[in-house]
């Protein structure tokens, strides 16, 4: 009877254990949610005139376009809008998994399935996604605007007044879109 009280000690003591491990991850929910609702991932088309800022659950937070971008064909612009959402989207799905799997543990394989899933529909490597992700860091660091925090936005005294330039032409994609709004107006 020892023996088989011994492994009903060693079985419940197991179960204590999982549900410590269960109770400090719901402990982390609070850190988690907060976290995922400040996360953001941001991807720019190669040719650097579009951006896009995708949030929690690849919801889209901002575009952005460059002269350059309205200056391309509608069909030009809008392949690239479209395929710069999707890496935006697929990031912060990828930064999404991350910080759910920082806080549940790894056991879920969250990261893995969500890189497995997006190299089968973008047709590409999870070892290529995963080089992504350790790239993403210094891309951000990057992408990152001048701090002017400890310098003066005012210009001096010292520097030349650069010429005001001249009103540019109206480019094809300005025309695309004053004809968009234009055909909502009415």
């Amino acid at each position: 009877m020892s023996a088989e009280f011994e492994q009903l000690v060693a079985e419940f003591d197991k179960f204590q254990s999982k549900l410590q491990n269960v109770d400090d991850r719901l402990a982390n929910i609070g850190g988690m949610q907060d976290e995922l609702s400040r996360l953001e991932a941001t991807a720019t088309s190669p040719d650097r005139s579009v951006t896009v800022v995708a949030g929690p659950g690849g919801a889209i937070m901002d575009v952005r376009f460059t002269e350059e971008a309205l200056r391309q064909r509608p069909e030009g612009l809008s392949a690239a809008l479209m395929s710069t959402i999707q890496q935006a989207v697929a990031e912060a799905a990828r930064k999404q998994a991350t910080i759910v799997e920082e806080h549940m543990g790894e056991d879920l394989h969250l990261v893995d399935q969500v890189l497995e899933t997006q190299a089968e529909l973008f047709g590409t490597t999870v070892e290529d996604l995963k080089a992504q992700m350790e790239d993403a860091p210094a891309r951000e660091r990057a992408e990152q605007p001048d701090d002017y925090s400890e310098r003066s936005v005012l210009r001096s005294e010292a520097e030349p007044q650069q010429p005001t330039p001249p009103p540019a032409a109206a480019s094809d994609g300005d025309r695309f879109l004053k004809n968009l709004f234009d055909e909502d107006d009415r």
